[in-house]
């Protein structure tokens, strides 16, 4: 039997015509829907998004999720499954997951992460393999995989890093820089050669003036 356009008496053990369903068929759910100031009882197979199946011995009935932006739930405090937009973990709802866990973006989950350990020191500060012999250089630390993650295409934190860093020793002890060698004879060579130059241009000075 139906009444009016909302309400239809289908499951129903027993119905009413201003308040629909007021009991189902045993293997149904009670849902009560409302709309605006009106409220009506419908026997459902399966409960409506955000509302997950009791079943008691008096009847069976579709209660509330009570986790925020679940879609469904398995008990009132146990998500199934989020709203668009949203990841499941340990039966809540959330919009990132939380510290090391990782987005399973196919199935809106999160799962376990790549767990990385703590940063080492800054190593020693050289370049080309030399720790003198430059202004500046670089400095490197590095830190384990602890965990690997849950899955192969999560990937893992950065475990090295180096930074620019300024030599303690920019002079090697007991050695010179053969580039500073090769400029002094060079300063020098071109000393020499611009005192002999001088040096013609006076006696040929001096010859004419005599």
């Amino acid at each position: 039997a139906s009444y009016g356009p909302n309400p239809i008496c289908k499951g129903c053990l027993s119905c009413s015509k201003d308040n629909g369903c007021i009991r189902c068929q045993h293997k149904l759910f009670f849902f009560l829907r409302r709309e605006g100031m009106r409220q009506y009882g419908e026997c459902l197979h399966s409960c409506p998004s955000g509302y997950y199946g009791l079943r008691t011995p008096d009847m069976n009935r579709c209660s509330r999720c009570r986790i925020e932006n679940c879609d469904s739930c398995f008990s009132r405090d146990f998500c199934t499954k989020c709203k668009t937009g949203f990841y499941s973990h340990r039966g809540r709802c959330f919009r990132g997951c939380p510290p090391g866990f990782a987005a399973l973006e196919e199935l809106m989950e999160c799962v376990e992460g790549c767990e990385v350990g703590q940063w080492s020191e800054w190593g020693t500060c050289s370049r080309n393999n030399k720790t003198c012999g430059f202004k500046w250089g670089l400095e490197t630390r590095t830190r384990q995989i602890v965990k690997k993650p849950a899955k192969d295409t999560i990937p893992c934190p950065t475990i090295a890093e180096s930074r620019r860093c300024k030599m303690s020793m920019r002079h090697c002890p007991g050695g010179r820089r053969p580039a500073k060698t090769k400029d002094k004879k060079k300063k020098k060579k071109n000393l020499m050669e611009r005192a002999q130059k001088q040096h013609s241009i006076f006696l040929a000075t001096d010859k004419t003036s005599q």
